[in-house]
């Protein structure tokens, strides 16, 4: 039977790091809920391509309107088996939510799956359950795991790393193992 996830949608989210985990999970049986504060379902986010094309860090071009399924306000963390936290832009404001603050720490203290990718480690460091965890994030995020007091693991781009229940990684070429290893941590199996 599959799970029901709750991916933590936002404004500016990386397009990549928002529409294939909302997809691949529902592909392998799962329902996920995309949800962003002060909207509700049906609504919608527009999500940023970041690209790595050389420059000093990654470019941002606009991405998809990322349409929600269900209203942020309604929600029960406790209702939920598991929690994605896409990167981009979002986090950057999302961390500021004293709701969104209070999800994450219900998942982390439960002990229920976590996967955050790139810039979502400031939402988990700003929630304050990454103490004592090996992360990886985008690597402009490593000063802020450090301070949160989490071991900024410094992988490939397209590598992840599992703690316990939390898998990370630092950016959408990460997408292969950094699903791998959620779907590992769920209990999923696939069979062919």
């Amino acid at each position: 039977m599959g799970k029901r996830i709750l991916l933590l949608a936002g404004d500016f989210a990386e397009d990549y790091e928002t529409m294939v985990p909302f997809q691949a999970l529902q592909m392998v049986g799962h329902t996920v809920h995309a949800v962003c504060p002060d909207k509700k379902a049906g609504e919608y986010v527009m999500t940023a391509v970041h690209d790595f094309e050389g420059q000093q860090t990654y470019s941002e071009k606009p991405g998809h309107r990322f349409t929600l399924n269900a209203t942020f306000a309604e929600v029960k963390a406790e209702q939920y088996d598991a929690l994605v936290i896409p990167g981009g832009r979002a986090p950057e404001y999302l961390r500021m939510n004293a709701k969104v603050l209070e999800l994450v720490q219900h998942f982390a203290r439960a002990g229920k799956p976590i996967a955050s990718i790139c810039h979502g480690a400031q939402i988990l460091a700003a929630a304050g359950v990454i103490r004592g965890k090996r992360v990886s994030a985008y690597p402009a995020c490593a000063t802020e795991v450090k301070l949160a007091g989490g071991e900024y693991a410094a992988i490939p781009m397209d590598q992840a790393v599992t703690d316990g229940t939390l898998v990370t990684a630092p950016a959408w070429p990460a997408h292969p193992a950094w699903l791998a290893q959620f779907l590992a941590v769920l209990g999923t199996r696939i069979t062919a």
